[in-house]
């Protein structure tokens, strides 16, 4: 599981990015909780979090996040109105994150505001909703549909951030615990 957590959330480690998601193949649903307890404990004093998001078989969409920064995107401008319109009450984070699970389970579609938990912008959260996936301008990290130059610059960073993160990790210079920033 460490080796998903550098080569899938670096940059959520690093605090440049709000979180990360990966689909994690477990042997046991008592597995999965243990090792999600035992991160989160050692994990939150660093202001990360990580969740099972959606369960199914052997398999986990497994979401790793910082508080604190998904509080923050929550809170800008349209966010609120736009997820209200989707079934959020609220927007504080717990109730936020428990509602997108319940999205996951019940809805036979996939709940594309998903991008707003990873930090993606809302207009191209909008754009890919109402585009259905396509007439992106860019592919990256996610499609683009508004500020390309920004889209890009943001991409480059992550892609950077995770090759140090899996070099340092690969050559045992640094523990998971090193390479997460605190927040």
């Amino acid at each position: 599981m460490e080796r998903y957590l550098v080569e899938y959330c670096a940059p959520t480690l690093a605090s440049i990015k709000t979180a990360n998601l990966f689909t994690y193949v477990c042997p046991s649903i008592i597995d999965l909780n243990t090792y999600i307890d035992f991160w989160n404990q050692r994990m939150r004093v660093k202001g990360i979090s990580m969740c099972a998001l959606r369960i199914r078989e052997k398999t986990a969409l497994i979401y790793v996040y910082r508080s604190g920064l998904l509080k923050r995107d929550m809170e800008r401008p349209g966010t609120r109105e736009f997820l209200r319109c989707l079934g959020y009450e609220y927007t504080d984070v717990d109730y936020a994150v428990e509602r997108l699970k319940e999205r996951l389970e019940n809805n036979s579609e996939f709940p594309h505001e998903i991008g707003l938990f990873l930090g993606y912008p809302l207009g191209d959260v909008i754009g890919f909703m109402e585009n259905s996936g396509k007439n992106y301008i860019c592919l990256g990290c996610w499609k683009v549909y508004g500020n390309v130059g920004e889209a890009l610059r943001t991409f480059q960073r992550f892609k950077k951030c995770t090759e140090l993160y899996v070099r340092l990790w690969s050559q045992g210079r640094k523990s998971i615990w090193q390479l997460t920033m605190t927040a």
